[in-house]
C-alpha cells in the first residue's frame, strides 16, 4: 500500500497548484472533456498509446474489440464495487486509530518452541492464513484494480459514469474524514512478539503507482473537483514525506533487494504525480548503481531474489520492479533500457538469463516452491520484445502468445505495467 509523500506545508501548496493545473483542474480554466483530451497525463502506462488506442476503437478496429470488450464488461462490475476503507477492518492498530492502515507479515508463523507462540518464526514463501484477519492490503488492492478499471474505461470511452464511480472510490479511500486511510504505513507487515510494523510492509503499497495513472485518465470528466484535487495531491505528499524521512521508510530505502526496487518504484511515481521531477529524476539516475549494478550479476543472475524459496518468481519480480523503472526514467530522460556497467550488469542482461530457462535451454537450478511455470515470464517477454525488437525477442514471443483475447494487455502494450508474480 501506499504511503505518506513529501509534504512540507508551504512546499504543497505550490505543488498542489503546479500539478492540479498540468491535469487540468486550475481554477482559472474548466476541466478538458476526454474528447478534447490528448495524450493522458500517466507515467507508468504509456499515453501516446492509449491515445492511440481510442482513436482505433472509435474507428472500429476490429483486432481491439475482444479487449474493449472485456475492459467494459470488468467496467461495468467496478460501477457496483465498493465502499473501500482501511476503516472498516474489525481489527485495531495498536494506535487506536482504524484510519491507520495494517497487516501482518505473511511469511512468519506460531512458535512450536513456546508455550504463547511468540514471538513468530519465519518460514519463507509459506503464507499464514492469519493475515487475513488483517485485510487492509486485499481490500487496497481491491480499490486501486476497480478504480483503474474505471478510469481506463472512461478515457477510451468518455461515459462520465466510469468517473464519477472512480471518483467516489477516491474519495472514500483518500479524503472523506469518516474513511480515508491515514498517509503513512507505520504498522505494516508486523511480526507478533517482534514489532508492530516494518519497512518491509512498504511493498504492500507499490500498486499505490496505479492511483496516480488513473487520475491523469480521468482528468476530462469534472468527476474530480479542485478540492478533491487538491486534497489527493496533499495526501500523496504527506505520504511520500513519511516514506523518505520515517525510520521504516529509511529502511525500505537501504534494502538491496526487490524491496528496494519498488521503493524507488514508488518514490518516482509520486514525485512525478506530484510534479516533482528533479526528484523522480534523482531516484531513476541513482537506479543505475543502487539497483541494477548491486542486484544483476554479469551473467544475468539475480542472486538476492534466488535465495528465496519462490527463487522464480521473486527474480520475476524484481525484474518487472526494474522495468518499471525504465519506463517511468522515459518521463524524465534517463535511460535505464539500455545501460550496463562495464562488466555488463543490465536490465536485458537479467531477461536472457530468465528467458533461458522459460523455453527451456536450461533447467531451473534454484528453490520454486509451487512449481516452475514458465508461462509466469510471459508478460516480461511482450514487454521486453515490445521494447527491443529483434529477432530473437521476436522468436521468443512466438512461444508466449497471448492466450486470452480479452486481457487489457492488448490495450495497454506498450507501456503496459502488468501484474507479475506476488512479492512481499
Amino acid at each position: 500500500m501506499r504511503r505518506p509523500g513529501l509534504g512540507f506545508v508551504v512546499v504543497v501548496a505550490f505543488v498542489v497548484t503546479q500539478c492540479t493545473s498540468e491535469i487540468g483542474f486550475a481554477a482559472d480554466s474548466e476541466p478538458k472533456h476526454a474528447e478534447s483530451q490528448d495524450v493522458p497525463r500517466v507515467f507508468l502506462l504509456d499515453g501516446k498509446h492509449l491515445q492511440a488506442v481510442r482513436q482505433r476503437i472509435r474507428d472500429g478496429d476490429r483486432s481491439l474489440a475482444p479487449a474493449w470488450a472485456g475492459l467494459k464488461r470488468d467496467a461495468q462490475r467496478a460501477l457496483k464495487a465498493g465502499p473501500f476503507s482501511v476503516a472498516l477492518k474489525d481489527a485495531t492498530p495498536p494506535s487506536g486509530d482504524k484510519h491507520d492502515y495494517m497487516s501482518q507479515a505473511p511469511y512468519f508463523w506460531p512458535n512450536p518452541a513456546t508455550t504463547n507462540g511468540l514471538p513468530y518464526i519465519r518460514r519463507d514463501g509459506e503464507r499464514n492464513p492469519e493475515i487475513n484477519k488483517f485485510p487492509d492490503h486485499r481490500v487496497m488492492d481491491e480499490m486501486v484494480d476497480t478504480v483503474e478499471t474505471l478510469a481506463l474505461a472512461y478515457y477510451l470511452d468518455g461515459n462520465k459514469g466510469y468517473a464519477s464511480k472512480a471518483a467516489e472510490l477516491l474519495r472514500a479511500w483518500f479524503l472523506d474524514p469518516a474513511t480515508r486511510m491515514s498517509p503513512h504505513l507505520q504498522y505494516a507487515q508486523a511480526i507478533p512478539g517482534m514489532n508492530t510494523g516494518r519497512g518491509i510492509g512498504l511493498i504492500e503499497t507499490r500498486g499505490l503507482t496505479r492511483v496516480g495513472d488513473a487520475i491523469g485518465l480521468m482528468a476530462g470528466s469534472n468527476a474530480l473537483t479542485e478540492a478533491d484535487q487538491r486534497g489527493l495531491q496533499e495526501w500523496f505528499d504527506k505520504f511520500l514525506s513519511w516514506m523518505r524521512e520515517s525510520q521504516n521508510g529509511r529502511d525500505e530505502a537501504a534494502a538491496k533487494n526487490n524491496h528496494g526496487t519498488y521503493y524507488d518504484v514508488q518514490v518516482a511515481s509520486f514525485a512525478l504525480f506530484l510534479g516533482r521531477q528533479d526528484l523522480a529524476r534523482e531516484v531513476l539516475q541513482m537506479a543505475k548503481q543502487k539497483r541494477i549494478a548491486v542486484q544483476i550479476e554479469p551473467d544475468g543472475r539475480q542472486p538476492l531474489e534466488l535465495v528465496r524459496t519462490k527463487a522464480w518468481s521473486y527474480s520475476i519480480g524484481n525484474l518487472q520492479g526494474l522495468i518499471l523503472l525504465a519506463r517511468l526514467g522515459e518521463n524524465v530522460g534517463v535511460d535505464l533500457w539500455n545501460f550496463e556497467t562495464a562488466d555488463g550488469r543490465s536490465i536485458r542482461k537479467a531477461f536472457d538469463y530468465l528467458a533461458s530457462f522459460a523455453v527451456g535451454d536450461d533447467t531451473w537450478p534454484h528453490q520454486q516452491l509451487g512449481g516452475f511455470s514458465p508461462r509466469a515470464l510471459g508478460p516480461v517477454v511482450h514487454r521486453m520484445a515490445g521494447k527491443f525488437p529483434n529477432d530473437r525477442y521476436r522468436a521468443l514471443l512466438v512461444k508466449f502468445p497471448d492466450e486470452d483475447p480479452e486481457s487489457r494487455a492488448h490495450l495497454l502494450r506498450p507501456g503496459v505495467a502488468e501484474k507479475g508474480p506476488a512479492v512481499e
